[in-house]
């Protein structure tokens, strides 16, 4: 079974997230979004507490062991901060994590240690498409290889980070498999487009992103020309992603519990009308239900428990619901005040509808 007590070191990360979170990210989140930028310094001292880096083993560069379970609950952290800050802290995680879960031991050694042993830089990945059934199991990017040589060719979005990348992890049809290819930021044949307007998440830079007959070697598959699978690292994305969820949730959550407390309507506390009373139960009781099926999972994922792959699943779909219902009700909650800027809220309801649209954005 597992536990619901972090331990000593899971204890000292999250307490160091959670300084961030309040001391740093928050504060700054408003700004960001208002100019469409993430400020460096900002990113880089989140990438300073370590995240990423403890999940790394050390001859790859890191200090620690892979945990998906200290993974979520940094997340959730970093996000209750803001979610574009969370998102801009852990986009190396998306070239990063698949190399260490389904990578091969040399590349491993050749690619990890450049991301971990440095100040934050873009490591990115690129699945999403512009289709109106994407399927990560059925991408129309394609891969083809000829002798040692492999062949990519197709369009992505939603593309962190792409116009600074170093290495992105594109992801691609081969023989009817999704499979990971490691491709340098300028590579011949690859075109970065504008940045792109999003109704959330306005300071996370994502951009389009377009394949031409990029070629590169065939040792640069993810784990060679065996392949991998894509159900552990399919699995990273979803409790990721719900984990984040639950982040957002909580931060609105609690931003119209205060709200309600303090504010009176016809000299009664917002907080005792029986109607809001009830709305905040319920979302108090969604988070708290999608905060445990996402732990379950990553401890499942850790533990190497086929279930983890269905758990995901779960955590992720209900995640998406959940955030949405708590941002919109926290809105709801602050009556006109929620509409505005002055408040956080409409913010959070932003960022929290592009949860089903985030597959790929975020792995821990």
């Amino acid at each position: 079974m597992y536990s619901f007590t972090p331990t000593e070191e899971q204890q000292m990360l999250l307490d160091a997230v959670k300084r961030y979170a309040d001391g740093d990210s928050r504060p700054a989140a408003r700004e960001a979004e208002e100019k469409t930028q993430l400020p460096p310094e900002l990113i880089e001292k989140g990438w300073e507490l370590g995240v990423l880096q403890a999940s790394i083993p050390e001859e790859y560069g890191g200090f620690g062991d892979y945990s998906a379970l200290t993974g979520v609950l940094a997340a959730e952290g970093l996000a209750y901060g803001d979610l574009a800050v969370a998102l801009g802290v852990m986009t190396p995680n998306l070239f990063a994590l698949p190399l260490l879960l389904a990578g091969s031991e040399e590349q491993k050694k050749t690619y990890l240690p450049p991301v971990i042993e440095m100040e934050w830089k873009a490591y990115t990945a690129a699945l999403i498409e512009p289709a109106f059934d994407f399927d990560p199991l059925e991408l129309k990017t394609t891969a083809s290889r000829a002798g040692n040589e492999i062949t990519l060719s197709g369009e992505k979005i939603y593309v962190p980070y792409a116009a600074d990348a170093e290495m992105i992890m594109v992801y691609a049809n081969l023989d009817g498999k999704t499979q990971g290819f490691i491709v340098p930021g300028d590579a011949e044949g690859l075109t970065v487009g504008e940045q792109q307007k999003t109704l959330g998440i306005h300071a996370y830079p994502l951009y389009s992103l377009t394949l031409e007959d990029v070629k590169i070697a065939a040792d640069q598959q993810l784990n060679g020309p065996e392949g991998h699978s894509l159900e552990k690292i399919q699995a990273s994305w979803q409790i990721a992603l719900a984990s984040l969820a639950v982040g957002v949730a909580q931060a609105a959550y609690q931003y119209a519990i205060d709200y309600a407390k303090d504010r009176e309507v016809f000299g009664v506390k917002v907080a005792q009308k029986q109607a809001i009373a009830f709305m905040l139960a319920e979302m108090g009781t969604d988070i708290e239900a999608t905060r445990l099926l996402a732990w379950e999972a990553a401890w499942m994922l850790d533990e190497g428990k086929e279930e983890a792959y269905k758990h995901a699943y779960l955590a992720y779909s209900g995640a998406v619901d959940m955030v949405m219902m708590v941002t919109d009700r926290a809105v709801q909650i602050l009556g006109g005040h929620g509409y505005i800027r002055e408040h956080p809220v409409e913010l959070w309801m932003r960022n929290g509808r592009g949860f089903a649209a985030f597959t790929g954005l975020a792995m821990v």
